[in-house]
């Protein structure tokens, strides 16, 4: 029998779960790689690995991102675009053991790719992710794993310097613990995750502000009253008739939500549906000004605030107005 420190079975255990957790989520990692850069198609894909410690498993999901690219750019007959890969950790974790690998990483990467792939810049970021770490819409992707279920503190209400108001049996959390604790770490947890998010929501880049700024839809949608308004100071036609129809956003083809084989359809379904037909109608305006790459991901996300929309009031409807008028003589 082999005696190994505990502090040594912990780290592997560590490593041999973080290695299995990185390719049970390999395939959604793929698939919003993909999926990004088809849409962005960026000169230098800019990644933020959180929360990356410095074990064996660090360079593992760069790799996997690089592989991912390569593939998408080959199939898509484009080039390589540059990386640049930024990990962030606590100020205290050892970024130099990480550098020291990094010269053999770039060696395998060579051997494998060859000059097939673009540059690949690896810098370190330290700090809490629980505040800003990069420029306003400065990144396209963030990556982490194993990392948010560690607080940025203890909750206050636990500790000395809170007052310690809550009653605690332990040094850890666990399900028999009284409600008072639990909910203190709750309350941490939620106030750490929405730090997290408003954060990373910052510093993505999926369209330039000034872009956006730039673009106003010409479209505007009058209340009856203003219709009614203009036509009697423009004086040439008297309102003869007026009336009012309530549509549903999905249209025609769908009778009661039921689809043509009489199935009712969910809400996944009618927003897939009504994405479709606004796309129909606003992309040629859209592509004009922002150009064709960020077309699928735009509607695809119009698709799933659709059907939260539809989960949220059941019902999506827009008035129309039938006018009739007679010429005044």
């Amino acid at each position: 029998m082999i005696n190994v420190p505990t502090a040594l079975l912990q780290r592997k255990e560590k490593t041999w779960k973080l290695k299995k957790a990185i390719i049970k989520a390999k395939p959604i990692l793929e698939e919003s790689i993909t999926r990004l850069y088809y849409n962005i198609l960026p000169k230098c894909l800019k990644v933020a690995d959180l929360g990356c410690s410095s074990g064996p498993n660090t360079l593992e999901v760069i790799y996997n991102i690089i592989n991912i690219v390569y593939n998408t750019s080959s199939n898509l007959n484009l080039s390589s675009p540059d990386f640049q890969f930024y990990l962030n950790d606590l100020f205290e974790s050892d970024f130099n053991t990480i550098f020291k690998s990094l010269p053999q990483f770039y060696k395998t990467l060579e051997g494998k790719k060859g000059n097939k792939i673009g540059p690949c810049f690896i810098n370190a970021t330290p700090g809490t992710f629980y505040k800003r770490l990069f420029p306003t819409s400065s990144m396209h992707f963030f990556h982490c794993s194993y990392s948010l279920h560690w607080l940025s503190q203890s909750p206050e209400e636990l500790t000395i310097d809170g007052g310690g108001t809550v009653e605690r049996d332990g040094i850890y959390l666990t399900s028999t613990s009284p409600i008072g604790m639990q909910k203190a770490y709750l309350g941490q947890f939620q106030r750490n995750l929405k730090a997290f998010l408003k954060s990373r929501s910052e510093e993505l880049n999926l369209i330039e502000k000034e872009t956006l700024k730039s673009f106003n839809i010409p479209n505007y949608d009058p209340s009856i009253e203003e219709v009614k308004e203009i036509i009697e100071e423009e004086g040439s036609f008297i309102l003869h008739k007026v009336e009012t129809i309530w549509m549903g956003w999905h249209g025609n083809m769908m009778n009661n939500e039921e689809g043509a084989n009489g199935n009712k359809l969910d809400e996944n379904m009618t927003g897939e549906f009504i994405a479709k037909y606004i796309r129909a109608v606003t992309e040629p305006l859209l592509k004009a000004h922002f150009g064709q790459r960020i077309m699928d991901e735009l509607f695809l996300r119009f698709k799933d605030k659709a059907a939260q929309l539809l989960r949220e009031i059941q019902i999506l409807e827009f008035p129309n107005f039938i006018v009739s008028l007679i010429k005044n003589a």
